[in-house]
């Protein structure tokens, strides 16, 4: 590949998930550990962009002065991964039940993230867990459990299953998800227990479960170019008849590449 197609090639950040110190883990127990998932940085590659993992400055062993500033001036766009669930005190409550505490370092590390790369004047795009850290980054709450918190909801998340749960989402008229995606009703996998209970401000739903209207997309309405899916357009396979998500990845790289230095 030549030096000049590498230099137009566009720059998105992944959040990082973390691990971490774990006794009970066999590599690195006592180490904290930032990963992304093969299949997230590859469904950026198949549009030809550059998937770069950002690491938290943050943590006992830090050092030097890079910030997350330097990453969102760098880089073209921001990728928001899936995951852990979220510190429910990251919107001003306290845990239902133990195992919902979801990962406050991480909840950190990933607020200040999207700060930055909005700051920036980067777009963002949120999958899963990234959908809820928008909407909470910028006012909104959450149920911590759909299923304790929303009576008659259905499954949205089935541990055994994974990524081969699905159920249909309808997008609604008018949107921009609705120009991208086409038709109305689509199906897509489902791997989610939490999910947006008061949409922040600044915010517009895009998509919604049929069944129970829980909020399966949503996309800022100001100048800020910031949208995101509750669905995991990455783990998506045409054999598995779901939604083509290639336009919604174009968008995205199409708001990047408007702001390509």
């Amino acid at each position: 590949m030549s030096r000049g197609r590498t230099g137009d090639r566009l720059k998105i950040g992944i959040s990082a998930c973390f691990f971490h110190p774990d006794p009970q883990r066999t590599a690195a127990s006592s180490k904290t550990l930032q990963w992304i998932e093969q299949s997230t940085a590859h469904w950026l590659m198949s549009q030809g962009a550059l998937p770069v993992m950002v690491p938290s400055p943050f943590g006992e062993t830090a050092r030097g002065d890079v910030g997350l500033d330097d990453y969102a001036g760098w880089l073209d766009g921001l990728l928001l991964h899936g995951g852990a669930d979220i510190w429910p005190g990251s919107y001003g409550e306290e845990p239902l039940r133990p195992e919902w505490s979801g990962d406050r370092l991480r909840d950190e590390y990933d607020l200040a993230l999207v700060r930055a790369f909005v700051a920036a004047g980067k777009p963002v795009f949120g999958i899963c867990r990234g959908l809820q850290l928008v909407n909470v980054a910028h006012g909104g709450t959450l149920y911590q459990d759909i299923v304790t918190q929303k009576p008659g909801a259905r499954v949205h998340r089935d541990a055994k299953a994974y990524d081969l749960h699905f159920h249909e989402v309808d997008v609604l008229p008018g949107t921009r998800l609705a120009q991208l995606l086409g038709a109305r009703r689509h199906r897509t996998n489902s791997v989610h227990h939490q999910g947006i209970k008061d949409l922040a401000p600044g915010f517009a739903v895009e998509a919604l479960s049929p069944d129970d209207g829980v909020i399966e997309a949503i996309r800022h309405t100001g100048e800020a170019w910031i949208a995101a899916v509750q669905w995991h357009p990455e783990l998506h396979r045409p054999d598995l008849d779901v939604v083509d998500d290639t336009p919604l990845l174009q968008d995205f790289l199409a708001a990047a590449r408007s702001r390509h230095g």
